[in-house]
């Protein structure tokens, strides 16, 4: 008798085996010529190689639908051990969803602006989304940077932002160096923990998969295979925007996204958004996404507060 050994290292395997191991019973039923034992972080199966050729098949499946629609229940797995093997594939849905996100959340673009980064970032290696706050830009591209890792058309995430100070100083916040930092990437944890279940993400963040980290912290990397995102690109300063687009390395994707109308910089310091916008917008390759008040989906109120803004700021020029 033939043994096969199968680690679940990607996916709580609670999620896989089922209450009281109720996903276990129902592949025993399919596969009845197969001793199935589930332990810990593994399953093991004993029999025939060409009937565990088949189960393993199967149960790739499962994983892969239980890693895309964070869910797995009993009509899921009967339909997945009964189909052609092709049917799970459909999973790139004509109806504009990135990601199944946590408690069955459907994520997908929602303005015009949202669906022309999903479209530009289709044929471009690197983009860069422009707009105020409160326009989906950054959640946007999250999204997309799960999507492609959960179709592993990337190896990892990396999640970066400038550690600027916007009238607070960081010299005195309590803690150290993580602790002080936290709070700037706050907004990014916050959008990860829509599209991906706590367990898995630690898991991820714990094996590198995911990093989150300072732009400071990017310096003399080469970052291949993976899905970067330079949130509140703003407050980069020239030398730091240049050191960051130089990073890219191999089967890589960038996206910038930033606000110019909030820039948190000492006076005088050029923004180093402002200026890759203009230097780079003859580049192939490089698309821009410009987002506007239309594209807000926060309160009511945000996109009246920016109008209002907008008017005072054209009426000072």
């Amino acid at each position: 008798m033939n043994e096969r050994l199968i680690e679940l290292t990607e996916i709580n395997p609670n999620d896989l085996f089922g209450t009281h191991n109720s996903h276990i019973e129902i592949l025993k039923k399919f596969f009845p010529k197969l001793k199935i034992v589930a332990r810990g972080n593994t399953l093991k199966a004993y029999g025939e190689p060409d009937i565990l050729d088949e189960f393993e098949k199967r149960l790739e499946m499962l994983m892969k639908y239980l890693t895309r629609y964070n869910k797995l229940d009993e009509n899921s797995i009967e339909r997945i051990l009964t189909s052609n093997g092709t049917e799970h594939k459909s999973a790139k849905s004509a109806d504009g969803v990135l990601v199944h996100g946590v408690g069955g959340k459907l994520i997908k673009p929602q303005t015009v602006n949202q669906r022309k980064m999903v479209e530009k970032m289709a044929k471009n290696d690197m983009l860069f989304a422009i707009g105020p706050a409160g326009t989906g830009k950054t959640y946007t591209a999250v999204a997309l940077a799960v999507k492609a890792l959960k179709e592993k058309e990337v190896r990892r995430i990396i999640l970066t932002r400038p550690a600027v100070e916007s009238g607070e100083n960081l010299g005195f916040l309590p803690g150290d160096l993580k602790e002080k930092l936290d709070p700037y990437m706050q907004p990014l944890y916050d959008a990860l923990r829509d599209m991906i279940p706590f367990e898995r993400l630690d898991s991820y963040i714990e094996k590198g998969i995911i990093q989150i980290a300072p732009l400071a912290f990017m310096r003399g990397r080469t970052l291949d295979n993976a899905f970067v995102i330079l949130d509140e690109a703003q407050n980069t300063t020239h030398n730091q925007m240049k050191m960051f687009l130089t990073r890219m390395g191999k089967s890589a994707k960038f996206i910038i996204t930033g606000d110019p109308g909030q820039i948190d910089l000492p006076r005088r310091q050029v923004s180093g958004l402002k200026e890759a916008m203009l230097t780079l917008k003859e580049v192939k390759g490089i698309a821009f996404v410009h987002l506007d008040d239309k594209d807000v989906i926060r309160h009511r109120l945000v996109k009246q507060i920016i109008s209002a803004y907008k008017s005072i700021e054209v009426g000072n020029e």
